[in-house]
């Protein structure tokens, strides 16, 4: 009886299983299709990120290899277009290749480059008090001490590992 009982309760389950799928099917493949969909995009966006990456990567190869052999304001277009980019590795280095090789003379803009990469590129914190710091550097020669005093609050401010570096800077 007891065997009977429950033969009849999974039969009786299981067409209630069925009649859910039979009512909801539109729903069912609505969600499984929204889920694939997401899937997709999501690795979709990874992909395209990298492609983009890479691409970044390999212009700013290009020009340091022909620095030397190029025109100076075709290398600097160049080079401020990464900085635009706002790209977390490229843009730092672009501007640091400018500054190192002297192709930019104009410190003002130097400073607005470094502003861009400071407050619009997504960087860790410690990568950005570093770069904070190195403005400060940069502008160590031709600032006044509470300009240098304003640029480097930040860092001053916070538990930074150039905490240090910046009050040293400040104390020459």
């Amino acid at each position: 009886m007891d065997e009977d009982i429950s033969i009849i309760d999974s039969k009786t389950r299981n067409e209630k299983i069925k009649i859910f799928f039979i009512n909801n099917k539109k729903y069912l493949i609505a969600i499984l299709s929204s889920i694939i969909l997401i899937v997709f995009a999501y690795f979709s966006y990874g992909e395209i990120q990298d492609r983009k990456m890479k691409k970044l990567a390999e212009k700013y190869n290009n020009i340091s290899i022909k620095f030397s052999t190029a025109n100076k304001t075709d290398v600097k277009n160049e080079l401020i277009e990464i900085i635009n980019e706002k790209n977390s590795t490229y843009s730092p280095l672009a501007l640091y290749f400018i500054i190192d090789n002297e192709i930019q003379s104009s410190n003002e803009e130097i400073n607005i480059f470094f502003d861009i990469i400071i407050n619009e590129v997504n960087l860790d914190k410690e990568i950005k008090n570093l770069i904070i710091y190195k403005k400060a550097l940069f502008n160590a020669n031709f600032e006044t001490e509470n300009g240098l005093i304003k640029i480097l609050n930040p860092v001053i401010n916070s538990d930074s590992v150039w905490k240090s570096h910046a009050l040293y800077l400040m104390a020459e």
